[in-house]
């Protein structure tokens, strides 16, 4: 009966006040669950700030700016043919019409060392230029698929700036230097993120 009373009364015991210090966990962790709303993970994850859309820039590029990227590609890549054309003349024997071997006739050897570390350099120009054209080749594609100018790292479109510049780019200059997207970069991935929790 005295038990019972100190229940009702809320006072303790003296025998109650030594509990064990796991108990006291025990109990401290079912206090913490049941104020926590019910389905809520244990570890709040942050809240991811809202993102406007118009933050991001426009989605595709006009017809008329692909035309003009068109165009700017175009003459960039008839320029590095008519480079490599020179390059390959450069390298060719014009009677025989092959390649320029080590076994031309030379008086002294510093002569034949020479021209061979030239011809080295033109050849590694003209293997340069070859890649050029072809990843030249691979933004013409890209244009004609409709994808031309979108990052391949956050799918927004690279500032018109670098694709003058550059336009064989297929990622911002942030990322190409840094290996971590832009500012705008950051944030689509963030709003891909918050389209994937729903």
């Amino acid at each position: 009966m005295a038990k019972k009373a100190t229940k009702a009364t809320g006072k303790r015991t003296p025998a109650k006040t030594t509990r064990s210090r796991t108990t006291k966990k025990a109990s401290a962790v079912k206090r913490t669950a049941a104020a926590r709303p019910a389905g809520r993970p244990a570890a709040a994850t942050p809240k991811l700030p809202k993102i406007n859309a118009a933050q991001l820039g426009p989605k595709a590029w006009k017809a008329s700016e692909l035309a003009q990227f068109k165009e700017h590609i175009l003459a960039r890549r008839q320029e590095q043919l008519e480079e490599l054309d020179t390059l390959k003349e450069s390298m060719m024997d014009t009677s025989t019409g092959e390649y320029v071997s080590e076994s031309s006739n030379y008086s002294l050897h510093m002569e034949q060392g020479t021209d061979a570390m030239e011809r080295e350099k033109t050849f590694l120009l003209a293997a340069r230029g070859s890649k050029f054209v072809a990843q030249l080749d691979d933004a013409l594609a890209r244009i004609e698929a409709g994808t031309y100018g979108e990052c391949r790292v956050c799918g927004l479109l690279i500032p018109k700036e670098r694709l003058e510049a550059v336009p064989t780019a297929q990622t911002c200059a942030e990322y190409k230097n840094t290996n971590m997207p832009c500012e705008r970069g950051r944030l689509a991935l963030l709003l891909k993120q918050q389209k994937a929790k729903g």
